[in-house]
């Protein structure tokens, strides 16, 4: 599966929104899975949109027909959009399945790896990481993935912010340490995103 995450800083909201109406279109396209997304609960006016596909060539055809079509009505209603896709490496807890409707607020972490250390790396998202989170309650399901140039995502959907805060404050700190993350990480962003119900395709 690819996993294409948006983010942008938002200059129209009225704007935006209605544009994001009209990926409603997107299930009719060969290889979709799903699409969701919403408002960053930290940074002002940025949106995050997470895009499902079965796989590139798929993503590719749609890219190549009707994206631009769907695209026009968003134009110039923001500004800053990156673009990254990502390979499905594995799920967090089981059987993941791109589906919003249940979830609250979306956790998003994007690591650059040092070289080298890729596959340790890797390995204690499994081993160490995982295991964490798929025991946290409130935590519905989460994956894995990685792009070019040592990038990885690592995406978890929770019922509420609350129950992502309290895994949070629990456990981060004491995880860290056991993954040695800090050996393994050059460079980590991550925010949580309040999903949108009217964003959901």
């Amino acid at each position: 599966m690819l996993v294409k995450w948006i983010r942008c800083t938002v200059t129209d909201r009225r704007g935006f929104e209605r544009g994001q109406r009209k990926w409603a279109g997107l299930p009719g396209e060969p290889g979709f899975r799903g699409q969701g997304g919403g408002w960053s609960r930290g940074r002002q006016g940025v949106a995050h949109v997470f895009a499902f596909w079965e796989s590139r060539s798929f993503y590719d055809s749609f890219m190549a027909r009707s994206h631009d079509r769907l695209a026009a009505s968003q134009h110039g209603t923001y500004r800053d959009a990156r673009v990254t896709l990502f390979d499905h490496r594995f799920d967090v807890k089981t059987g993941f399945e791109p589906r919003f409707t249940d979830a609250d607020v979306v956790r998003v972490a994007h690591c650059r790896v040092r070289e080298g250390r890729e596959d340790h790396f890797a390995l204690m998202q499994e081993k160490v990481w995982n295991p964490a989170m798929a025991g946290s309650p409130g935590m519905l399901r989460g994956l894995f993935g990685e792009a070019p140039g040592r990038e990885f995502l690592v995406l978890s959907m929770w019922q509420s912010a609350a129950e992502h805060g309290k895994y949070r404050q629990e456990r981060v700190e004491r995880l860290s340490l056991r993954a040695q993350t800090e050996a393994d990480v050059e460079a980590l962003t991550g925010d949580v995103v309040d999903l949108e119900p009217s964003w959901t395709v």
